[in-house]
C-alpha cells in the first residue's frame, strides 16, 4: 500500500490506521502550499487534488477519510480499528462523519480556506469567525460524547483518528478544547502509533 498525504493534513488519521495495523506500506508526500495536489503527477492517482489517497497493493486508489477507514478496519480486523456488534458500528461512522464532515469541513475549512466560502475578501473574516463558531459547538458536541470513556466507542476505533486530527488542528491554532476531548488528545498522543506518525511527518 502506498499513502498519499500532507504533514498534519487529515491524512494523519489514515497514517495513524496504518501504523496500527502493522503492515508494511509506503509514503509519499504532496506538497499542497506548492500546489502539487493539482498537477498531473498526483491529479493521476485523485482527480479531487487532495489528500487523503491510498493505493492499494492491486493497483486501485481509495479516497475520502471514512472510506478508507472502513476498508483498513474490514480487511484488517485483528487491528480492532471497528467493533463487532452493529450498534458500536454505526456509533463510530456517526462521530467520524460529524468529525469530517461538519467539524473539518464546515469549521476549520471556513477558517483555513475562507475563500472558497465567499466572493467577496472584505467577508473572509466573518466566514473565519463563523468556521470557528462550528467547530466549538463540534468539539463541545464531541466533549459529551466522550464523558467518562477513554475512546470515542469505549474501545479505540478508527473514530478516535479523525477525533485526533480535528483536535489537533484545534491546538494549532489555538481553539480551546472542552476537558474530555482535551484529555482525548493527550491520551491519543501517547499512542505508540500516533508518536510514530508524528515524528515521521515531522510534527513532533
Amino acid at each position: 500500500m502506498k499513502l498519499y498525504y500532507a504533514p498534519g493534513a487529515c491524512s494523519i488519521g489514515i497514517h495513524i490506521l496504518l501504523e496500527e495495523i502493522g503492515l508494511p506500506y509506503d509514503l509519499e508526500r504532496v506538497n499542497l502550499q506548492q500546489g502539487e495536489q493539482y498537477k498531473p503527477a498526483y491529479t493521476a492517482v485523485n482527480p479531487k487534488s487532495k489528500v487523503p489517497s491510498l493505493v492499494r497493493d492491486d493497483g486501485s486508489v481509495l479516497t475520502e477519510y471514512p472510506a478508507i477507514a472502513w476498508w483498513l478496519a474490514n480487511t484488517n480486523p485483528s487491528a480492532g480499528l471497528l467493533p463487532q456488534d452493529a450498534d458500536r458500528q454505526a456509533r463510530v461512522l456517526e462521530l467520524t462523519d460529524y468529525a469530517v464532515s461538519t467539524i473539518h469541513m464546515q469549521g476549520f475549512a471556513r477558517q483555513f480556506r475562507p475563500a472558497n466560502f465567499t466572493p467577496s475578501a472584505a467577508d473572509e473574516e466573518t466566514v473565519k469567525a463563523r468556521g470557528k463558531e462550528i467547530a466549538e459547538k463540534g468539539f463541545a458536541i464531541l466533549d459529551k460524547a466522550l464523558a467518562g470513556k477513554d475512546y470515542a466507542v469505549e474501545a479505540f476505533s478508527f473514530a478516535d483518528t479523525a477525533i485526533f486530527y480535528v483536535s489537533f488542528w484545534a491546538k494549532r491554532i489555538g481553539i480551546v478544547l472542552p476537558p474530555a476531548v482535551a484529555a482525548h488528545f493527550e491520551r491519543m498522543t501517547a499512542r505508540p502509533s500516533v508518536q510514530r506518525v508524528l515524528q515521521q511527518e515531522g510534527l513532533a
